[in-house]
């Protein structure tokens, strides 16, 4: 697999078809649902879809994320919502496997991804939104340099409780 994003301890390659069943088994586990605010079960026909009109269109850049020392997938990181016109794209990320939690794979996948972001995709602001609740993110991206946008909140139902949507940024010169 070509390595597009080399860091220490990570790789990112991109997402191939052959990826498929990996993202459903990730994106399907309770552990990542809880965090995502579309929590839908998605399906092989949700991911193929996402892959020709998002992937495809490249409306979205998503890669797979490796863990160097052992070569094991872990999750993926992506950009979508990507505006060429005004260098703005939204952040995601998710882990999939739970053994590779707290090891700051995810801190590292963000900083490489913020390079690639400004340096290759020529990005002027990275933007992302994170459950108020997962505080263990939210200090990640602070710790990256992404600023709280107090003006950008939003309000969701989850699972019967209301939770709060935080908007964050990061601009190129940050």
């Amino acid at each position: 697999m070509i390595k597009i994003i080399d860091g220490k301890n990570v790789y990112l390659r991109r997402l191939e078809e052959a990826d498929t069943d990996n993202i459903l088994r990730w994106r399907n586990m309770p552990h990542v649902v809880e965090r995502f605010i579309y929590r839908i079960e998605v399906t092989r026909a949700d991911h193929e879809k996402w892959l020709s009109e998002q992937v495809g269109k490249g409306l979205v850049e998503q890669f797979i994320i490796v863990v160097k020392a052992t070569g094991q997938e872990i999750g993926s990181q992506y950009f979508s919502h990507i505006d060429k016109e005004n260098g703005i794209a939204e952040f995601g990320i998710f882990i999939g496997e739970k053994d590779a939690i707290g090891h700051h794979y995810g801190t590292e996948v963000l900083q490489l991804s913020l390079k690639y972001a400004f340096e290759e995709m020529n990005m002027q602001e990275i933007i992302l939104r994170v459950l108020e609740d997962n505080e263990r993110a939210i200090r990640s991206y602070k710790n990256c340099g992404f600023e709280i946008c107090p003006e950008l909140t939003e309000e969701m139902v989850l699972d019967g409780i209301r939770k709060r949507i935080i908007f964050m940024k990061r601009d190129k010169n940050s």
